[in-house]
């Protein structure tokens, strides 16, 4: 079946141009330009004329609770979410119940996905002290990369062994698989909530988060984590990027031409520390959201190319979960369903360019891990697309939202972008608020 996408804004490959597009059952077949017709005769036209057409964002950074967390959030409802967010694809973190560190939990969360997600997915294999070696069990065209935290963590996630630590990043090396790490010393982390409950107690507010997981712990794990890579000439992605100093480890070259990567979230592109007054823990994640200097920081860097993702950390907690303050509260947020809509708000404040965006958001994941034939509007390539209004307002209201917590940090904000329409394989799922809860997506190929 052939469709024509008839006459948005096209924005891939750094520019914009008036055209459409035709797809023929999941693939793109051609990419019109001004008035070009169609070599042949279409069965469907979607007439798109004002709206934007980019690729469906691929977020390299999600936390769906399942297993074992479904209370929360499970694959079907954030896939869901994502869908109505403009993200067709997804990586997933192995920080659920049964955590995602052996090959037999790897295999059980694809089984559930095939049957359960709405969109594309794939699965990051957590790395542990004892698990190294397992890795080469690992099928490297699919699984999307190893999970390390070099911070405080649940379970047996946990790495800061120097010994372990060498011997994860030689073997990601070997097998030739990205590391994704959360960089936060845990010694700091100790020292600092130590210091904070003998002058503050068990209820100390969480304005003192940032306190706590200090920029000094982000630095010095980043810097560490940087220099393993370096060592062992490891493919390393550094996760939710939080300081301005960090950043001053991080280099600027076209991210092709990179071994050391960094994302930043639209948590930390959006608010800073004087929200905490008014948001309190809904805005509570791990590494903490620090100071407007900070944020500008990381807005710079997203157009300086030290920041090479935009990652949501999508990461829901129940509204109970997120009572009490710095020392108690659960740390993360949801964000997947309006990730999209926040960033192009950045769009146009000026902060960076629709293109930027479609950089940071499609392109750059697609580079970094090797999709195949995903995240950009290329003739051949699988056609994965949004549909973006820039005329029609929405507010977030708590009916609006999908996932399973109820809530969202955005609350209440009116974006000036809306989203109309989500594609995945060729198929419509998303349609003005109506999700096709028949479509599944496909597990990500990686080349690599």
């Amino acid at each position: 079946m052939r469709t024509l996408i008839s006459n948005p804004t096209i924005v891939t490959d750094g520019e914009q141009f008036r055209g459409s597009i035709v797809i023929n059952n999941d693939k793109i077949v051609e990419i019109l330009r001004g008035e070009e017709l169609p070599r042949a005769e279409c069965d469907c036209v979607i007439e798109a004329t004002g709206l934007y057409l980019i690729p469906g964002v691929i977020d390299d950074h999600v936390h769906f609770r399942e297993p074992g967390l479904t209370h929360k959030a499970n694959i079907s409802s954030e896939s869901r979410a994502a869908a109505a967010g403009g993200v067709t694809s997804y990586m997933e973190m192995p920080n659920t119940v049964p955590q995602t560190t052996t090959i037999k939990a790897l295999k059980e969360k694809y089984a559930i996905a095939t049957k359960e997600s709405l969109v594309n997915y794939s699965f990051y294999y957590g790395a542990t002290n004892e698990n190294a070696d397992s890795f080469d069990a690992l099928n490297r065209n699919k699984v999307c990369g190893i999970k390390l935290f070099m911070g405080s963590s649940t379970g047996n996630m946990l790495v800061d062994k120097l010994e372990k630590l060498e011997k994860i990043f030689a073997k990601a090396t070997e097998i030739g698989m990205p590391i994704a790490v959360h960089c936060e010393e845990s010694s700091i982390i100790s020292e600092n909530t130590k210091r904070i409950k003998e002058t503050h107690g068990e209820d100390a507010g969480v304005e003192f988060h940032p306190i706590i997981r200090s920029r000094e712990a982000c630095y010095n794990s980043t810097k560490s984590a940087i220099e393993l890579a370096k060592k062992h000439n490891s493919r390393l992605h550094i996760m939710h990027i939080s300081t301005e100093e960090e950043l001053g480890l991080l280099t600027s070259e076209k991210i092709e031409d990179k071994n050391i990567t960094a994302e930043a979230t639209p948590s930390h592109l959006t608010f800073c520390d004087s929200d905490y007054s008014t948001l309190g823990t809904r805005i509570k994640c791990n590494p903490a959201i620090k100071t407007a200097n900070d944020r500008s920081a990381l807005r710079n860097a997203i157009n300086e190319n030290k920041i090479d993702i935009i990652g949501t950390d999508h990461a829901p907690h129940l509204p109970g979960d997120k009572e009490g303050g710095a020392l108690k509260a659960a740390s993360g947020m949801p964000s997947i369903q309006f990730s999209l809509q926040s960033m192009l708000q950045l769009v146009n404040e000026g902060v960076f360019s629709i293109e930027t965006l479609v950089e940071k958001m499609c392109h750059a994941p697609a580079k970094l891990f090797g999709v195949h034939k995903r995240g950009y509007i290329r003739k051949g390539y699988c056609a994965d697309f949004v549909l973006i209004d820039p005329n029609r307002p929405q507010t977030v209201k708590s009916e609006d939202i999908i996932s399973i917590c109820g809530w969202s940090p955005f609350e209440g904000r009116t974006f000036d972008w809306s989203i109309r329409q989500t594609w995945i394989n060729g198929q419509r799922i998303y349609n003005d608020g109506k999700i096709d809860d028949s479509i599944r997506g496909k597990a990500l190929r990686f080349e690599r």
